[in-house]
């Protein structure tokens, strides 16, 4: 994403940051302080676009201001885009990136732990995204993790609400540490999601995986297919060549119109 620039919002008066994806072929607002869109977004946008490149309707989980979803969009086809996000300030955001990439789809407004999923999204997806949080907020490191940007609550309502959110033959794609993985799995058993696909990403080739990039579905147990794993970086500074042609938005992978 390249160096935010001014772009003033009329509504509220602030002025969000204005980046770029891919190459510049998406544009994203976001707020320029707090939890900020990173490299894992398209990480997962990528592994759930390669498993299933289209969709009817997405829904996409601590949304944020869309980046997942939108992404999604640009390298598979979407028909429609559902933001689910509890700030208000991010759902407006999201609702503005949403028009500015002429995307079908609205932000809903909605605290999973407390709300639940909105009425209207309940068996409505054929796809769920969701980058969802990486520490409970009752963990001490919470308040530190969350200065960094990290992003803090609970996990169980993102599976929940993916499995409520999903149709008899949709997916779930998450995206959590690696080292925390049985902690996603569990959660997942938890609402009746199986795992059916797994890739780990690693830093270098040397390095033990960061972070686990699952396909979740409403099956029956077994099945799990292990992907080789993506490596990001090949020396220092130089990205692998699968991740440098992400970023650059190669369209690789894109998918054709929906029939």
């Amino acid at each position: 994403m390249r160096r935010p620039s001014p772009a003033r919002d009329s509504a509220s008066g602030t002025e969000p940051a204005e980046g770029t994806l891919f190459g510049g072929r998406l544009t994203l607002f976001q707020p320029r302080s707090g939890y900020r869109v990173n490299v894992d977004t398209l990480l997962l946008a990528h592994f759930a676009a390669t498993g299933r490149p289209q969709a009817r309707r997405v829904v996409d989980l601590g949304a944020g201001v869309g980046a997942l979803a939108l992404s999604y969009g640009y390298l598979g086809a979407a028909a429609r885009l559902d933001l689910v996000e509890r700030d208000p300030e991010l759902a407006r955001l999201s609702a503005r990136n949403l028009s500015h990439a002429s995307a079908a789809g609205a932000p809903h407004v909605a605290d999973l732990a407390r709300d639940g999923l909105p009425r209207a999204l309940r068996g409505a997806a054929d796809v769920v995204l969701s980058n969802p949080p990486f520490f409970p907020e009752t963990r001490g490191t919470a308040a530190q993790a969350s200065k960094r940007g990290a992003r803090t609550g609970p996990l169980a309502p993102f599976l929940e609400a993916a499995a409520t959110a999903l149709g008899r033959r949709g997916y779930a794609y998450f995206a959590y540490p690696a080292p925390a993985l049985a902690e996603l799995l569990d959660a997942a058993r938890a609402a009746q999601l199986v795992a059916k696909r797994l890739r780990f990403v690693h830093a270098f080739a040397t390095s033990a995986a960061r972070l686990a990039l699952v396909e979740l579905r409403r099956a029956k147990p077994g099945g799990l297919v292990v992907e080789p794993p993506l490596v990001e970086w090949t020396a220092r500074s130089v990205r692998s060549p699968e991740v440098q042609a992400l970023v650059d938005g190669a369209p690789t992978r894109r998918a054709g119109d929906l029939k």
